[in-house]
C-alpha cells in the first residue's frame, strides 16, 4: 500500500517524537501501565487480562473500519506514550507498524497478536498470497490472545506479572462459557440453514469453528467496489445454495448488500460487529460474539 500524504506527515513525526521519547519504563499515567492498540476489540482484551493495572488507548475508534484507516497526527502522540504497542499483524492493522517505523527503536514493546500464533491454522486472505487476520472471531482463538497479551503485559510490567496470569486464567474462564454457549446457539439452527453471505471476509474462522458454510463475500476487500461479473457471481451463487440471509457490520453502508438481496431474493442484517467494538449492548468482546451470533440464530433459524 503506497503511503499518503497524510501517512507521511505522521511517520515523520513519529520519528521525530520517537527521537525524543527517551526509555521506556513500566510506568504510565497514574501509575498505570500505558497501552496503545489499534481496535476497540484488543483494547478489551488487554483490559480483562490487566484490569486496574493498565491504561488502554485504541487508536482506531468505536464504530470505525480498522482496514481503511489512516492515522491522523494526532495518534502520533498517543503512540509515543504509550509502554506497550498492541497489533493484530496479518495486513489487518499494518499501518501502525509504519507510523512507528520501528517500536524496538524506542524501547516500547510491539505485540502482534495474529502473528506466528501456535496451533493455529490460518485461513487464505482476499489474495492467495494473504493470510485472514480475523482470528479472534473464533473465541478459542482469542483465548489465544489473552495467553499472549498476559504475557507481554508481565514483560513490560514485571512486578505484576502474577497478578496479570491470575486475571488472564479468570477471563479465559469468561470465555470458555461464551465459546459453549456460542455452540449451543448455532446448533439450534437447522443444517441446511447454517449457510450465509458476508459484507467483507471477516467470518471465516468464526464460520470454521462453530459449523457455518460462508458461500460468499460482498467485497473481497472493504474500500474496494467488486466487478459487475463478480456481483453477478455471488447472486448465482446465493440463489444455488439458498442462502437466507447477507449479513454486513455496522460500519460499512448497506447499499450493495441491499442490492445483493433484492437480486437473490434474501433477506439484510446489517448489524454485525467483528473489527471494531460500538455503543451498548456491543461495548466487549464478549458482547459482540453474543449480539453476532444472536443475529445470526434469528435470521437463519
Amino acid at each position: 500500500m503506497r503511503l499518503s500524504r497524510t501517512m507521511a506527515m505522521v511517520l515523520a513525526a513519529a520519528t521525530l517524537l520517537a527521537g525524543c521519547a527517551g526509555p521506556s519504563t513500566s510506568g504510565g499515567s497514574n501509575g498505570k501501565l500505558t497501552v496503545v492498540t489499534t481496535t476497540t476489540v484488543f483494547a478489551d482484551l488487554v483490559s480483562n487480562v490487566g484490569g486496574d493495572l493498565v491504561s488502554v488507548t485504541s487508536i482506531v475508534p468505536k464504530n470505525a473500519d480498522v482496514h481503511t484507516f489512516e492515522p491522523r497526527p494526532a495518534d502520533v502522540r498517543t503512540v509515543s506514550s504509550a509502554k506497550l504497542l498492541v497489533m493484530n499483524g496479518l495486513g489487518l492493522d499494518d499501518w501502525l507498524s509504519k507510523t512507528i517505523t520501528n517500536a524496538a527503536a524506542t524501547g516500547t514493546p510491539l505485540l502482534q497478536l495474529g502473528v506466528d500464533l501456535p496451533g493455529v491454522t490460518l485461513l487464505p486472505g482476499e489474495t492467495s498470497a494473504t493470510e485472514n487476520p480475523h482470528l479472534w472471531m473464533d473465541v478459542k482463538y482469542a483465548e489465544l490472545y489473552v495467553d499472549r497479551i498476559a504475557q507481554a503485559l508481565g514483560s513490560a510490567d514485571p512486578p505484576h506479572a502474577a497478578t496479570y496470569e491470575t486475571q488472564a486464567a479468570a477471563y479465559k474462564q469468561q470465555l470458555e462459557t461464551l465459546d459453549a454457549w456460542v455452540r449451543t446457539q448455532v446448533a439450534t439452527i437447522p443444517e441446511a440453514n447454517r449457510k450465509l453471505v458476508t459484507f467483507h471476509d471477516a467470518f471465516p474462522y468464526y464460520a470454521r469453528e462453530y459449523g457455518i458454510t460462508i458461500v460468499g463475500v460482498a467485497v473481497e476487500a472493504p474500500g474496494q467496489d467488486p466487478s459487475a461479473g463478480y456481483t453477478a457471481q455471488l447472486i448465482t451463487a446465493i440463489k444455488n445454495a439458498g442462502v437466507k440471509a447477507i449479513f454486513s457490520e455496522a460500519q460499512f453502508p448497506t447499499k450493495l448488500v441491499d442490492q445483493l438481496a433484492s437480486e437473490a431474493n434474501c433477506k439484510v442484517v446489517a448489524n454485525l460487529y467483528d473489527d471494531a467494538l460500538g455503543d451498548p449492548p456491543t461495548s466487549s468482546y464478549d458482547a459482540v460474539i453474543r449480539w453476532d451470533t444472536t443475529q445470526l440464530v434469528g435470521a437463519l433459524s
